[in-house]
C-alpha cells in the first residue's frame, strides 16, 4: 500500500503588484534530510480523510488554520513518486492566505519558510513534479479569475 500525504499549495496576493507578480507561494524547508522545500503536507492518520489531513498538517507545520485560508475550488493535484523504495501519493489542494500579513509559525519539522514568486518557488522546490504543481497552480489562478 502506498504512503499517502495531503497538504495545501498556499499562496498570497501582494496588493501593490499586479498579476502574475502579485502571487507568492509558501514553501517550508525541512529540518531533516536534504532540507528540501515543500508546501505544508503530512501523512494521513488512521480514520482521517484526506482534506482533514491537509488542514491538520498545515496548522501543525505552518500555524495556519482553516480561518486563515480561503479554499480555491476546482484545483487538486496528485503526485506519485517513490521514497526509500516505497510508493507515495501526495494530494495538494489550493488555498489563499486571507490576510497576506499573517505570520507563519513553524513546527520543529521545519527550519525556515519563504514566500516566493513562481520562478523562485520552482528553483527551491527542486523536484519536477512539485515544480509542475506550482506552475499548474499559477496557471489555474491566472485563467480562472480567482485573483
Amino acid at each position: 500500500m502506498a504512503l499517502r500525504a495531503c497538504g495545501f499549495v498556499i499562496f498570497r496576493h501582494l496588493v501593490q503588484k499586479s498579476p502574475p507578480d502579485s502571487i507568492e507561494f509558501l514553501l517550508l524547508q525541512t529540518s531533516y534530510g536534504e532540507h528540501h522545500w515543500t508546501p505544508p503536507k503530512g501523512h494521513v492518520d488512521p480514520g482521517e480523510d484526506d482534506f482533514t489531513t491537509a488542514l491538520r498538517e498545515t496548522q501543525e507545520e505552518a500555524g495556519l488554520g482553516k480561518d486563515h485560508l480561503r479554499m480555491v475550488d476546482g484545483f487538486l493535484q496528485r503526485l506519485h513518486y517513490q521514497v526509500r523504495g516505497k510508493d507515495k501519493e501526495v494530494l495538494y489542494w489550493l488555498a489563499e492566505l486571507r490576510d497576506p500579513n499573517t505570520q507563519v509559525v513553524l513546527s520543529d519539522e521545519h527550519q525556515d519558510y519563504r514566500w516566493a514568486k513562481l520562478e523562485e518557488a520552482c528553483k527551491l522546490a527542486k523536484y519536477q513534479d512539485l515544480q509542475d504543481t506550482l506552475t499548474a497552480a499559477q496557471r489555474y489562478l491566472e485563467t480562472q479569475g480567482k485573483q
